[in-house]
């Protein structure tokens, strides 16, 4: 531990200035990032949770060392952590394409919490550490995983058949340029409907070999197949 933050530690009138004033800027800096990017929870949302998570703790405090109450000092940041979670909840989204949005912002939202609770424990080195690792992680690490996973975004192929034979070379040639598929959904035969005969339909989940990958143009034309298409 640093030397010289002991004043800081104490319950005071300072150390809480301090606390509030540590959990305000490292919150901000973390919230700040998320909006200059876009997303849901930004600047102030992040500031709020910070400030309320450090607040939280020091109430804890408070409670048993001035009050001089018998409780447990960790109670209310423990409740913090778990109320947390119904934030964060609402910063995930599920896309038309069936892609995750939102978990990285849920992530740091959590994360910025336990730091405003560090920062309100006096434990300062702590929440200045986690806030450089948070801000590392979200600017320069995000476009190492960008750069590494782009192309093997998933993916849904829709397809619309009446023989089995035409789907299933599509099917081949999609492994053939390789593209990784992960699971296939097909109607069962209960929900199947008349149109030039049975038609089939199929969704395909994959992984692209590529990082644009386009529906072969020429796949609708093979003799059972009625419709292609990404969605």
């Amino acid at each position: 531990m640093i030397t010289g933050l002991e004043t800081l530690r104490d319950f005071s009138m300072l150390s809480t200035f301090a606390k509030m004033l540590c959990a305000m800027i490292c919150g901000g800096a973390i919230g700040l990032e998320r909006e200059y990017k876009g997303r849901s929870a930004g600047f102030r949302t992040h500031i709020l949770i910070c400030l309320g998570a450090c607040m939280t703790a020091m109430t804890g405090q408070y409670i048993v060392i001035v009050l001089h109450y018998s409780a447990d000092m960790a109670r209310l940041g423990a409740q913090v952590i778990a109320g947390i979670g119904f934030i964060g909840a609402g910063a995930i989204i599920v896309t038309k394409k069936n892609q995750v949005k939102g978990l990285t912002t849920s992530a740091g939202l959590w994360a910025t919490a336990i730091t405003g609770l560090a920062f309100g424990s006096g434990f300062y080195e702590g929440g200045v550490l986690t806030t450089v690792l948070i801000l590392l992680a979200e600017t320069v690490l995000s476009r190492y995983e960008y750069a590494s996973h782009n192309y093997v975004r998933r993916q849904i192929l829709y397809v619309e058949f009446t023989r089995r034979a035409a789907f299933d070379f599509i099917m081949s040639e999609m492994k053939t340029r390789g593209d990784r598929i992960e699971e296939v959904e097909m109607t069962q035969d209960g929900e199947t409907k008349e149109r030039n005969g049975k038609t089939q339909r199929a969704y395909v989940y994959y992984r692209a070999a590529e990082k644009e990958t386009e529906v072969e143009t020429n796949w609708v034309e093979i003799p059972g197949i009625d419709l292609v298409e990404l969605i």
